[in-house]
């Protein structure tokens, strides 16, 4: 008889890697309300190649799937995929809305060099 092995739970984390400032937080919440994201979406953060630096940051809505970190910062629970964590473990995300730019902000501790625009980087 063949044994059936299940899957590993995606893991949930207490301590966040990432953290949300209250106003990056309230923005998502506001986000996720006026775009009627379904329920069981979170906010995933992550990493894409490309940019001027080599690396842009990605935010988005999405299901958990095996290979997430799960954690609440804010109030907002984030999905963060594990391979993406040497690049944003320390992140504060922040929101800006000002005269000089409107947006969400990363400070990234693991970044070795940013573009001057702020939405890419290299580790």
């Amino acid at each position: 008889m063949a044994e059936v092995m299940e899957s590993p739970a995606p893991s949930i984390l207490t301590e966040s890697l990432i953290t949300l400032t209250a106003g990056a937080a309230q923005e998502v919440k506001r986000i996720m309300a006026e775009n009627k994201i379904p329920e069981g979406y979170k906010l995933r953060v992550g990493v894409t190649g490309g940019g001027c630096s080599g690396l842009s940051y990605a935010l988005g809505f999405d299901q958990q799937k095996e290979n997430d970190e799960l954690f609440t910062s804010n109030g907002v629970e984030i999905l963060l995929d594990k391979r993406h964590a040497i690049y944003l473990s320390g992140t504060v995300v922040d929101y800006q809305d000002g005269l000089q730019g409107r947006g969400f902000t990363f400070n990234n501790p693991n970044a070795q060099k940013t573009c001057g625009c702020g939405s890419s980087f290299s580790a």
